[in-house]
């Protein structure tokens, strides 16, 4: 979705391999958007920074986004905002979900216009520390103006900026269809109703391709303008409604797993808690740089609202963690401490400015929880933690 800061080039050596081969997709995230949105998306506002780097001309709103009838309805608007002449909504699952290999998937009906420009599209999840396009991009799916065509691209960091993209078949984008990739540790491929048009390899980083070998978030969204579908709006076509069906996301359950699991992910800035007892924030000496909590005392705690666990199972929670004498522990809740998942003790890392990743597997049901982090013993700092599906 995002195209601009360096010219688009078609890195098509040697990118092309086989089709996708057979998988055992298991499920393991979804929004089915049957009476409401899910607790899993968090929404942008705002036209960004340079129109979200594209000069596009909306302003995001939570409030054009809505279910109608059991899809999810992302409308674009002729209404002035904030000196904006177009509102739109653009929603992400950044924070609460991201995902590593698999099968990613949409059945979405888009508008068809001058000048829209709806996507179905990844981002990687340490965007946040590393920028774009380090972080990598995957658009499952980017329609613009009234082609009859659909476009999927991988955007990431070679030489500044470099990008490969393929267009689909022919089809009338305004009927309903499924859009997805499948994604492993040799390639990326593309689908519409479950035909491949496009594929990429990234087996052993091909072409610079390491950022595709990380945790990437979901987005949907609806822009109007840009540099990509132009200036020329049909306000005619307004309000433009894109329709989602669904949203699931698969692993491959015969796949081997390295720790870090091919199915769900997620990790959580330790200082974006919901509400805390006693911490404070503070710049981070961490790899990636960002924040990081100390003047953590005995008694203290953080609280992580809304967090979705898609799936019964084993789960390997990570904290990253600095302490100067060691002799720390802290324990992992959920339910306003009702529920003790598992303790894990913090070992001397030599500084506060030295960061180690100490872990635990605890059983979590299916279901979204308030998680709770306590510190049985103080003395430490967070930077993050992760919950990975084993």
């Amino acid at each position: 979705m995002k195209k601009i800061n360096a010219t688009l080039t078609l890195f098509g050596c040697a990118l092309f391999s086989q089709s996708a081969m057979s998988a055992n997709w298991q499920l393991v995230w979804q929004d089915e958007f049957t009476n409401n949105i899910g607790p899993g998306w968090v929404f942008e506002t705002g036209n960004g920074s340079g129109g979200w780097g594209n000069n596009e001309l909306q302003y995001y709103k939570r409030e054009n986004a809505a279910v109608e009838n059991g899809n999810l309805v992302i409308t674009a608007k002729r209404e002035d905002v904030n000196g904006f002449r177009y509102t739109s909504a653009r929603m992400k699952t950044q924070g609460l979900a991201s995902f590593r290999y698999g099968r990613v998937e949409a059945r979405i009906r888009l508008p068809n216009g001058s000048g829209l420009w709806p996507a179905f599209w990844m981002l990687g999840s340490n965007i946040s520390t590393v920028g774009w396009p380090r972080c990598g991009e995957i658009d499952i799916m980017e329609h613009v103006n009234t082609e009859s065509h659909i476009f999927g691209t991988a955007h990431w960091e070679e030489n500044g900026h470099a990008s490969y993209s393929g267009p689909s078949y022919n089809l009338d984008a305004t009927q309903y269809h499924n859009y997805s990739i499948e994604w492993d540790a040799n390639d990326i491929r593309w689908y519409v109703d479950g035909n491949m048009y496009h594929v990429m390899s990234i087996a052993n980083n091909a072409g610079g391709t390491e950022e595709f070998h990380n945790n990437f978030f979901l987005l949907l969204n609806l822009a109007v303008g840009g540099q990509w579908p132009g200036f020329d709006i049909d306000e005619s076509k307004m309000p433009a409604k894109m329709y989602v069906d669904y949203v699931r996301v698969y692993r491959d359950a015969d796949a081997p797993s390295d720790g870090s699991s091919s199915g769900f992910s997620q990790q959580i800035e330790a200082e974006d808690f919901s509400s805390m007892k006693g911490v404070g924030t503070g710049p981070s000496s961490d790899i990636g740089g960002g924040n990081s909590v100390g003047w953590i005392d005995t008694g203290d705690w953080m609280a992580y609202s809304n967090v979705a666990i898609p799936a019964s199972g084993d789960y390997r929670i990570d904290y990253r963690v600095s302490s100067l004498n060691g002799g720390g522990r802290l324990s992992l809740d959920h339910s306003a401490g009702a529920t003790v998942l598992g303790y894990v003790d913090i070992g001397a890392t030599g500084s506060w400015d030295k960061w180690t990743t100490v872990s635990h597997t605890v059983h979590i049901d299916a279901g979204t929880y308030n998680f709770g982090i306590y510190a049985q013993r103080g003395g430490f700092n967070m930077n993050w933690w992760r919950i990975t599906k084993l």
